[in-house]
């Protein structure tokens, strides 16, 4: 049973140990030492009666009683935001949001995103850190996470942000030596610039496999860029992205008729953090960033399509 009422300064250090994930950066963000984060963790946890924080491979991950103390926490962050806050002025948005998705996502949505949140708001910092993989089951030090496909989740929502295609290109010199493809069939005599089978954690990405299985690898990597690049160099077909394709004029698109693979961006958040201004700003800054992407590249590729397509479905299949 709590023996003592909980300290509203321990709360705000819980809430920052939360975000970052580790002592040391909580310690860092607040000017004190990883010593007293961490005395001031066991005082708070004495006070509520139990454990708040679990060490894991990625940092600390709150408990069922942690995130009832987290909620807490922000009401309390909030309240005193309030308190700062000149009542006739705009509303200031002060903090930190730490963000992770897939690189060419951090890149050309989540990046621009943040820069005009940050211009508009000098307080707000946008940590983004790149990663292609799929959400994680505990999300200690990340406000939001950007996949590839529909996760599943437990204690957090999900949301479709928006979506892409995926279509398969070449560079002049490679068609120049190889030829271009006329259908499906002629792949199997080219080979494939695309992600590392083995290493791959997203199945919506692993289509390379799944659908043309009888092409065989050239250049793979667990970097989308890495794909553009070794297709621009002649390595082989590349499966890329029409967003990122179409900002290089070497890239000739092939059996566009024929592959043509929609995906979609999901985020993932817990209810408490989308509720925080500071993510919520975040995130609407992402929708209207992945909208425009969508009406650049999508509109054409739209137009050519009889039917909608879900995730992962090639137009049309060879079997």
């Amino acid at each position: 049973m709590p023996t003592t009422r909980p300290s509203a300064d321990d709360l705000l250090i819980l809430l920052e140990v939360a975000r970052s994930g580790r002592f040391s950066r909580a310690a860092e963000a607040l000017g004190i030492n990883h010593v007293t984060v961490s005395r001031r963790i066991a005082a708070l946890e004495q006070a509520v009666g139990g454990k708040l924080l679990l060490r894991s491979a990625s940092g600390w991950e709150l408990t069922p009683l942690g995130e009832r103390a987290l909620a807490a926490a922000e009401r309390l962050d909030r309240v005193l935001l309030e308190l700062e806050a000149d009542p006739d002025a705009e509303p200031v948005i002060e903090d930190v949001v730490r963000l992770s998705a897939a690189d060419a996502f951090s890149t050309f949505v989540a990046a621009p995103a943040a820069a005009r949140l940050h211009r508009r708001h000098p307080g707000l910092a946008v940590e983004i850190v790149s990663a292609t993989r799929r959400a994680a089951q505990h999300r200690s030090g990340l406000d939001i996470e950007v996949v590839v496909g529909e996760p599943r989740v437990v204690r957090a929502q999900a949301f479709r942000l928006g979506g892409y295609v995926l279509g398969m290109f070449a560079s002049p010199e490679y068609l120049s030596r190889h030829g271009a493809p006329g259908s499906i069939d002629d792949l199997d005599r080219h080979n494939l610039v695309y992600f590392i089978s083995s290493m791959l954690q997203v199945d919506d990405l692993d289509v390379g496999r799944r659908y043309l299985p009888e092409m065989r690898d050239s250049v793979t990597s667990t970097n989308v860029f890495v794909h553009v690049e070794a297709t621009r160099a002649g390595g082989g077909l590349g499966l890329l992205p029409t967003f990122l394709a179409a900002r290089h004029d070497d890239l000739t698109r092939v059996l566009k008729d024929e592959i043509s693979i929609r995906m979609d961006y999901w985020l993932v958040a817990r209810a408490e953090t989308l509720r925080r201004p500071a993510v919520a700003a975040m995130v609407r800054e992402l929708q209207v960033t992945m909208r425009k992407m969508e009406q650049m590249f999508l509109g054409a590729e739209a137009s050519t399509e009889s039917r909608p397509r879900p995730a992962g479905e090639v137009r049309p299949s060879r079997h």
